[in-house]
């Protein structure tokens, strides 16, 4: 139907979360017929997010700078630490502005089904930061899934001897839901609201 090198590239674009095969066509299409102006633009873009993106050694956020901008941050408070599964849940909670603390991120829940256990996730790395950074208080900000409970509940009992508060997010999240998927007043209720486990 296309040529290989159209083919190629639908194949990769299709690879790409939420795209499918014919979602990447669609792609695929307009970036053909204006390869003029978007192909450079594209391949530039892609060649300095390959150079210049590094993985915070702090938090585990995508950033140009180690630590970085949020972590070296001297506006954010210091001892509020919000724990996320993944970097899309911190660019949820910073899209709306509304939480002015600190991160870090599991890489994660904890999964039975799928083999995911305590070695797997950055929960050393965050009792460390407990330690070494005099976190005060702890948002457990984790999917409200079976797993995410249960991580939550695995991460509050390692804390229950430690000088730390730990909360959740309140009610406002559905059950089943990512905080990537949700708008910024459903965000900012259930900050305002998170409770203490």
């Amino acid at each position: 139907m296309s040529g290989e090198y159209i083919e190629q590239l639908i194949k990769i674009i299709a690879k790409l979360p939420s795209l499918g095969t014919r979602s990447a066509r669609r792609i695929v299409l307009h970036l053909i017929k204006k390869r003029e102006s978007l192909i450079p633009q594209l391949i530039q873009a892609l060649e300095d997010a390959e150079k210049h993106i590094k993985v915070c050694s702090v938090c585990g956020n995508y950033d140009t700078e180690d630590p970085c901008s949020i972590c070296s941050s001297s506006t954010r408070e210091s001892g509020l630490l919000c724990v996320v599964q993944d970097i899309s849940d911190l660019w949820a909670l910073e899209r709306g502005g509304l939480y002015k603390g600190r991160y870090h991120i599991l890489g994660g829940v904890l999964s039975a089904i799928e083999g995911v256990t305590p070695d797997d996730l950055n929960i050393d790395k965050l009792l460390q930061r407990i330690e070494d950074e005099q976190i005060t208080e702890i948002i457990l900000a984790l999917p409200a899934t079976v797993d995410g409970q249960i991580t939550m509940h695995y991460i509050s009992s390692l804390l229950k001897d430690k000088n730390v508060q730990v909360s959740t997010l309140a009610q406002g999240i559905p059950v089943g839901a990512e905080l990537d998927y949700m708008d910024d007043g459903t965000i900012k209720l259930a900050l305002d609201m998170r409770k203490k486990l």
